[in-house]
């Protein structure tokens, strides 16, 4: 797509992956350095630097969340998008582990928390001086059922597992129909958000002062 892009890990040996991924693919443009994302708030340079913040399936690892959306918004720039993906509070577990727990009290890798709710996510960015532009829903019936074969498989043999539901990997196309049929949650839940300029700031800012000041008739 042209962008610059920077891949955050804590992981060494990810990062040096994932260079070598980019490499073969020829993607010049991107770069990976080895932060750990609950410290995101010590990486100064990052500050105000992004046009687009990508945070998938990561928050529900982190216990204090709203510091990370908070680190994560000081990356962006005025005007710029947070696109973030995290299970759904509601969802039915995939298996019995590691949906339905136990949940970690430690970060130690596990879910510290089961998910979220759209009023959840909203709290989050409105603290951290978000405004939400959309929240929607993924990973469906069937998507969720491919999940649990690869989990099963990757007990075995990971890359087999892979090449296992390679196949199926089209059937997703039907998660919206089958989920409204079932009635089954998306496994996750979706946000879009953006971070106001200097200026619509002080514009909300104004208009909801004047609006506490003025009686209700």
């Amino acid at each position: 797509m042209g962008y610059d892009a920077l891949g955050l890990s804590w992981d060494e040996r990810n990062q040096r992956v994932a260079q070598e991924r980019a490499a073969i693919v020829k993607t010049r443009r991107t770069s990976f350095d080895v932060c750990d994302i609950r410290h995101l708030d010590s990486r100064t340079d990052l500050r105000c630097k992004f046009d687009v913040v990508i945070c998938l399936e990561t928050i529900e690892h982190i216990l204090d969340d709203q510091k990370l959306i908070n680190d994560m918004a000081g990356c962006l720039r005025n005007m710029g998008t947070l696109l973030l993906t995290t299970p759904y509070k509601r969802f039915r577990a995939i298996g019995p582990q590691p949906d339905d727990g136990p949940l970690s009290i430690l970060e130690d890798g596990g879910h510290v928390r089961r998910g979220y709710l759209d009023s959840d996510l909203r709290t989050l960015c409105t603290r951290a001086g978000l405004e939400v532009d959309e929240i929607s829903y993924c990973s469906g019936f069937i998507s969720q059922k491919i999940t649990y074969l690869l989990r099963i498989g990757s007990k075995v043999n990971r890359l087999f597992a892979w090449l296992a539901i390679l196949p199926l990997r089209v059937l997703p196309l039907l998660d919206f129909a089958l989920g409204r049929i079932l009635k089954w949650p998306d496994y996750s839940i979706c946000l879009r958000a953006h971070k106001p300029s200097a200026l619509q700031s002080s514009a909300i800012g104004e208009i909801a002062q004047e609006f506490s000041a003025s009686p209700l008739g």
